[in-house]
């Protein structure tokens, strides 16, 4: 076994739970810890842990930032979600859960500043730093050892112990071969953790959880595994590759690979693509709020044909407006579901327009977009609306038809009757 105090960062061959060099109890033992060099490290309730910090009277409360009663939770401290408070809830049955709670409205710079110095902290360790949001990144610190002469694994520790020093915040660590088993990792010890996987070990601590614990597979998509008779993350690996394909498509490719630990990805420094868009100017402004939502589901079509070619999925919905005098509003709505689906962009954009259309309100550019990207895997199903997944099956054969005869062969009634408004 190889120990790592994270402490004084002494390493050690030992069984030992605790430090030889100065007696802390705060070590890792893992017997690959010598072998491993990809890191996903997640700031601890990043947004509450700032407030807390610069307001100590917050330090023993639960702590919510988030907008106001209508609005969503963004982050809780610890203490909150010992409550049952989580990230995206709605702000009213946050505070039911936890009617003591200090709700403490986000200041972004505040975090950016912070967030800034994380990231300048990580990319003196290694080059290959991938950031995934504001307060997480993966790490690639393979052939690092000569530079800091020390092991990935200390060098991980010293980070931690310098952003807990100069930050006043703290960050958990996930160790592993890969971004899926480091980022599986981090979730096991929070907050102010340090957890290691080995690629050899990944199939037995994976095989016994739900398949919602596998990153990447949301609530609803893991209700429908459970549907199928896929229950743990072991069901997933013991299922036949070919009948994953048949019945998820490249989704059931992917599921196999993560039950059993692998993922090929590397750690990317190319900067990703935060959102995917479309927007037109009209060459006359329109205040009409029948023709805005002409405009509006074109617009859903050319975003969905975007995020389908690239393979992305969106859970943020916001809508681009500029009236005649220059003005500049912009709307936005979260979704319980991401999605890369032209009718489910315009059903949650549709509202967000109708209550900036008044008929006298002139407009001369509309767009409308996606963001918070991740990887496309599947269509969500919807409990409360069961034609989501009828709607999302329609327009994908649509896209099949298109694509192989042309694309005037498939078209809505809509897009009908706007080619006949255009000819007149």
């Amino acid at each position: 076994m190889t120990l790592l105090c994270r402490d004084c960062f002494h390493v050690a061959d030992t069984d030992s739970q605790t430090c030889p060099a100065c007696g802390s109890g705060r070590v890792v033992v893992h017997p690959s810890l010598r072998d491993l060099s990809v890191a996903h490290i997640d700031c601890d309730a990043f947004f509450a842990a700032i407030e807390k910090r610069d307001n100590p009277d917050l330090k023993d409360k639960p702590v919510i930032v988030g907008g106001g009663e209508r609005g969503v939770v963004l982050t809780c401290c610890y203490i909150a979600r010992l409550y049952g408070v989580r990230s995206a809830m709605p702000m009213f049955q946050a505070l039911k859960l936890c009617p003591q709670a200090m709700v403490v409205k986000p200041i972004r710079n505040k975090y950016s500043e912070a967030a800034a110095i994380v990231r300048d902290k990580m990319e003196a360790l290694t080059p290959l730093v991938q950031p995934v949001s504001i307060d997480e990144a993966y790490l690639d610190l393979s052939g690092t050892e000569n530079v800091h002469r020390s092991l990935p694994a200390a060098s991980l520790a010293r980070l931690a112990a310098e952003i807990e020093r100069d930050l006043q915040i703290t960050v958990s660590i996930g160790l592993s071969s890969n971004k899926f088993l480091a980022k599986t990792a981090s979730e096991l010890d929070k907050p102010r953790g340090f957890a290691v996987i080995a690629p050899e070990e990944a199939e037995a601590l994976l095989a016994p959880r739900p398949v919602g614990f596998l990153h990447g597979v949301g609530p609803k998509f893991a209700a429908r595994l459970a549907q199928d008779g896929f229950e743990t993350v072991g069901d997933i690996q013991q299922a036949e590759l070919k009948a994953l394909i048949g019945r998820y498509g490249e989704t059931g490719m992917w599921l196999k690979q993560v039950a059993h630990g692998i993922d090929r990805r590397p750690v990317r420094t190319d900067e990703e693509r935060k959102s995917v868009s479309a927007e037109t100017t009209f060459r006359i402004d329109l205040s009409e709020p029948a023709a805005l939502e002409d405009q509006l589901w074109k617009l859903c079509v050319k975003t969905a044909d975007r995020a389908k070619a690239i393979g992305v999925v969106g859970s943020v919905i916001t809508l681009k407006l500029k009236t005649a005098d220059f003005k500049p509003l912009t709307r936005r709505v979260s979704l319980p579901e991401p999605t890369q689906i032209a009718q489910a962009i315009f059903r949650a954009a549709r509202p967000l327009l109708e209550k900036e259309t008044d008929g006298r309100t002139r407009y001369r550019l509309i767009g409308v977009g996606i963001s918070e990207l991740e990887d496309y895997r599947a269509d969500a199903s919807d409990l409360l609306d069961p034609l989501v997944a009828k709607r999302a099956r329609a327009e994908r054969a649509s896209d099949a038809a298109r694509a192989k005869f042309g694309k005037d062969a498939v078209i809505t009634g809509r897009a009908a009757r706007m080619a006949d408004k255009d000819k007149s």
